[in-house]
């Protein structure tokens, strides 16, 4: 055991789970060099947050540039233009009806907000929330989680009533019309829809499996909160700022939620999420009720009108679509040619490889897969309830020479797995 390890070991936790055995000096757009020399191709993106690649020279400058007037005042004490800036951008971009509004914070309190709304404006406790979801590690979030296993075994019961309905997923063959009749069954044996304040999905499930929804399922979601009075939340933090294809998943689909959350690859790298509303549900909150102490941090702020212009100036959501597209064709082509038994699922580049058969995941394979793919310089991420699936998370900005090169890479480790 190296030294670093010895240290890392008894200064920090075990409960924070670590997938590589060594460790970054330097990362440049899709490269991570690591301390002992060796080179990674990063498709994690440090869990969907580098969708512009590490260093994007864009996002560095206008951080800099922040770092020479002010580091932080507390929007809600001192504010500046450059968060009213950032709102008008996103709020031309999200796919809610207007009049709508937008508000900065951190992690997993966008969708803390999202909720504390939802039930500020309806006045109802119950949230519904989806099998094999990820809504975040705090108090409230792993509540909405619909993952036992490691994110809330240990630590009791969440304080606010929490239901989980069935999501439309190949893992558990679960279809559209069985998903919405768990729902209307909810409704008739657990709580009245009269309860619920929110209905919270992922337009694509993240550490669920890539799980999509579709048009039709949305729209039934939809109709069931109109009917009783409910907000419909998506929760785009991980599907958000170009993963899709689109700049929010929720471009797909005929239905509008009501609020929306976001983060992840929202400031390249730097730490921001957000939420956007209907300006009726969300001013429904008495002044006071919403902010934070580093809520909206101007260099975090920098950093995201960077990469928003980054989106623009380099089309990153047709790149999206282009990488997406060709991953999707070597995989199917390497399922069919090769006799997998996997399937192959995508919006964008936010692309799902799941080994096993509908109702029938195989459980082992997908980390053999990354295990092979790390020695080979392939840093991949699994997912899903049964950790059957590998998700790809590479920049946008990736080079067509490193796509390429993974490609190859991840084709030899999958075969290596099969031996």
């Amino acid at each position: 055991m190296d030294k670093l390890t010895q240290r890392r070991l008894k200064a920090t936790p075990s409960g924070i789970g670590i997938l590589c055995d060594w460790y970054i000096k330097d990362a440049n757009n899709a490269t991570i060099t690591s301390t002992d020399g060796r080179e990674f191709i990063d498709f994690a993106g440090g869990i969907a947050v580098l969708n512009t690649g590490h260093k994007h020279p864009k996002v560095l400058k206008a951080v800099k540039d922040q770092l020479d007037k002010f580091t932080h005042t507390a929007y809600q004490i001192t504010p500046y233009e450059s968060y009213i800036t950032l709102a008008e951008e996103i709020n031309a971009l999200v796919p809610i009806n207007n009049p709508k509004t937008c508000f900065f914070c951190t992690g997993a309190e966008a969708v803390e907000n999202a909720i504390k709304v939802a039930r500020a404006y309806t006045k109802r406790d119950a949230v519904i929330a989806f099998g094999a979801s990820f809504h975040g590690r705090t108090f409230m979030t792993m509540g909405l989680t619909g993952k036992v296993l490691p994110y809330k075994g240990q630590f009791g019961t969440p304080n606010f009533p929490v239901y989980h309905a069935l999501y439309p997923n190949f893992s558990d063959n679960v279809g559209v019309e069985e998903a919405i009749r768990s729902i209307e069954r909810l409704f008739k044996t657990t709580i009245a829809p009269d309860k619920v304040a929110a209905i919270i999905y992922e337009p694509v499930q993240g550490e669920g499996g890539f799980n999509i929804a579709n048009n039709e399922f949305v729209t039934a979601l939809r109709a069931i909160c109109d009917k009783h009075g409910i907000l419909l939340i998506a929760d785009e933090v991980q599907s958000g700022f170009g993963r899709t294809g689109k700049m929010f998943a929720s471009e797909y689909f005929d239905a509008k939620p009501d609020i929306i959350t976001m983060a992840k690859s929202i400031a390249g790298g730097f730490v921001l999420s957000g939420i956007s509303a209907r300006a009726e549900v969300i001013d429904c909150v008495n002044k006071g009720g919403l902010g934070g102490t580093y809520a909206g941090n101007p260099i975090s702020i920098a950093a995201s009108l960077a990469v928003l212009e980054v989106f623009k100036e380099e089309k990153l959501l047709d790149r999206s679509n282009f990488l997406g597209d060709k991953l999707q064709a070597f995989l199917n082509e390497l399922v069919k040619k090769e006799n997998l038994v996997a399937n192959v699922r995508g919006l964008g580049s936010m692309v799902a490889l799941e080994f096993g058969d509908a109702g029938l995941p195989n459980l082992d394979i997908a980390s053999k897969v990354q295990a092979n793919a790390m020695e080979s310089g392939l840093l991949l991420l699994t997912c899903g309830v049964y950790g059957n699936v590998i998700r790809f998370l590479y920049p946008l900005t990736i080079e067509e020479k490193t796509f390429d090169k993974a490609l190859d890479i991840l084709k030899a480790s999958i075969l290596k797995a099969l031996k």
